[in-house]
């Protein structure tokens, strides 16, 4: 048996995507056609075993918001290996090979992707760095603990088709200061967010406006559906943002509008979102929370530079452990100045020793460190330093993701 790691010919791509289909199964409109056709040679890297294609990998190259700062990132996506070809360390091998054209590329340090099983790529380095949350309630049940923010100065206006300019200036003003939002260009639009659903359902985009300044918006489909006492409508919410508290409460009292409606659901909702905290009834909101997004820093060096800080200072911390980017190994001086980071190997004794998955908790803001500790996923050698990488690490909002990637 002989496995070999490369990118897809353009003559084999049907084959590739196929693989991916049939290996995850998703629902219809999960995916989009068009946004797995955008997916060319160059982007895969797959594994062949004896001349047939078995595993199907790719990676988009994306921009992702990064607490301030727009960082490159690659985003793996279509995974999938065939049954018959499982158990002999095709993805494995593509993995790693991956993770070394993206060290010697030196241009994307990170590697981005969401999972059907956490559990096969925590096992290569990456880290659940993201949770978020799902809602589902009746119409009915929405209803604020304070009319304080319910502002009456502002309108709701209902976008056209192609009105793509209000909500991207809108989602780029919500997302300056977050982390693990994508950077949406038109193709990202259309093909996520704004991909029309197939069959009978409605898609709609309400902007909130004050003095004619957009500040937030919602992207919902209305689908039927049938309900124990008849045909009713069901809304799912697709996207949210909003630049003020009133444009979020105003957004929510759009859905009490809805009477034809049973349910309201979103599927991913930000960790730290308002709704569970203002609404009268939270139990009304049938809170399911899951993992997000996970990361894997392939390059500290070129990593630690990419994102944005608040505070200066300097750490000094060791990695070990690090079996497929052996070039992380090590003891690192970490220091931020400007708001701007950069780090080196030192001989210096390390603060804390931990392994490269707790770095990417600690880097994106998932945990801190004092939270890492008591948790045991970080080694302290120095107490005292505990309350500066909490410091130095923090954000002003938790890591997530809204896109599919």
């Amino acid at each position: 048996m002989q496995i070999e790691v490369r990118p897809a010919k353009p003559e084999e791509m049907d084959e590739i995507k196929k693989i991916a289909e049939d290996t995850n199964l998703l629902p219809p409109d999960f995916i989009p056609p068009k946004y797995v056709n955008g997916i060319t040679p160059e982007m895969t890297l797959c594994a062949f075993v004896d001349g047939k294609a078995a595993t199907s990998y790719a990676a988009w190259p994306f921009l992702m918001r990064f607490n301030g700062i727009d960082a490159p990132v690659a985003a793996v996506s279509i995974v999938g290996t065939l049954p018959i070809y499982r158990r002999m360390g095709c993805l494995r091998k593509v993995h790693a090979r991956h993770f070394e054209l993206l060290h010697e590329q030196g241009e994307r340090p990170i590697s981005i992707l969401f999972a059907s099983q956490a559990a096969i790529y925590q096992r290569y380095g990456y880290a659940i760095v993201s949770t978020q949350n799902s809602y589902q309630i009746e119409p009915g049940n929405i209803r604020f603990r304070s009319q304080k923010h319910m502002n009456t100065a502002g309108k709701l206006i209902r976008l056209k088709e192609n009105e793509i300019e209000t909500l991207d200036r809108i989602y780029r003003q919500f997302s300056e200061r977050r982390t693990g939002y994508l950077v949406r260009d038109k193709f990202k639009w259309e093909t996520g967010v704004l991909n029309s659903p197939s069959g009978q359902a409605v898609h709609d985009k309400i902007v909130y406006e004050e003095d004619e300044i957009p500040l937030g918006y919602v992207v919902y489909t209305v689908t039927p559906h049938l309900t124990d006492r008849g045909l009713a409508q069901k809304i799912t919410i697709k996207d949210m943002a909003w630049l003020s508290i009133s444009a979020y409460y105003a957004i929510w009292n759009y859905f009490t509008r809805m009477d034809l409606a049973h349910s309201i659901s979103w599927m991913q909702a930000p960790p730290d979102d308002p709704m569970p905290h203002i609404i009268l009834e939270p139990t009304a909101l049938n809170i399911k929370s899951s993992r997000g997004f996970l990361a894997r820093i392939v390059d500290i060096e070129k990593a630690i530079p990419l994102r944005g800080y608040d505070t200066d200072g300097e750490l000094f911390f060791e990695i070990t452990g690090d079996d497929m980017c052996p070039w992380n190994n090590g003891k690192w001086h970490m220091e931020i100045s400007g708001g701007k980071g950069s780090i080196k190997k030192t001989e210096k004794a390390p603060e804390i020793s931990m392994e490269i998955n707790s770095l990417a908790m600690l880097l994106f803001c998932q945990h801190d460190a004092t939270t890492a500790k008591r948790i045991g996923i970080i080694d302290v050698m120095a107490e005292d330093a505990l309350p500066r990488y909490d410091n130095l690490f923090k954000t002003d909002y938790k890591p997530f993701c809204c896109d599919i990637i």
